[in-house]
């Protein structure tokens, strides 16, 4: 390993993580961002008034299929068996958040497949609703909570 680094081996090149040894435990991880966007905007998504159709629907879906294919998208990340994905999808005056949390039982986290839920599925918003407002701003993505394996758990400062 070099200066501590996990994903470098002792030449400095990348490596995955080998993970065999790690105990199998559920693990969890909740995940959250926002797109901020016009009123009007806001307003047709909470309507159901998108011409390309149900925002929130295809959002959610995009965000679950993201998270169960991270390791596609994230070159060091461990394909995992995906044991639970919810993706909460809420709509304001201006802006939307999406909240996922995803669940495993193996011997890694899945922190990185409740970010990419969260960041896929705003961007299927930002997708489905571009041609009301291109000024869209997608913004916030953060690990909010995590739990399970060797470090136990870890919340986000409020």
């Amino acid at each position: 390993m070099t200066g501590g680094l996990t994903h470098l081996d002792a030449d400095g090149a990348a490596r995955m993580v080998d993970v065999s040894a790690k105990p199998v435990t559920l693990r969890e991880a909740t995940a959250t961002g926002h797109i901020a966007m016009s009123e009007g905007a806001a307003q047709a998504i909470r309507e159901g008034a998108v011409k390309k159709g149900d925002v929130l629907a295809v959002a959610r879906i995009a965000g679950i299929t993201a998270a169960k294919r991270t390791a596609d998208l994230i070159p060091l990340c461990h394909p995992l068996p995906i044991s639970g994905v919810t993706l909460d999808l809420t709509v304001g005056e201006a802006q939307a958040t999406a909240t996922a949390t995803v669940r495993t039982t193996h011997g890694t986290g899945v922190e990185m497949e409740a970010m990419t839920a969260v960041s896929v599925a705003l961007l299927t918003i930002y997708d489905m609703a571009k041609a009301l407002d291109r000024g869209m701003t997608i913004g916030g993505v953060r690990l909010l909570a995590k739990s399970g394996g060797r470090s136990g758990d870890w919340r986000a400062e409020p």
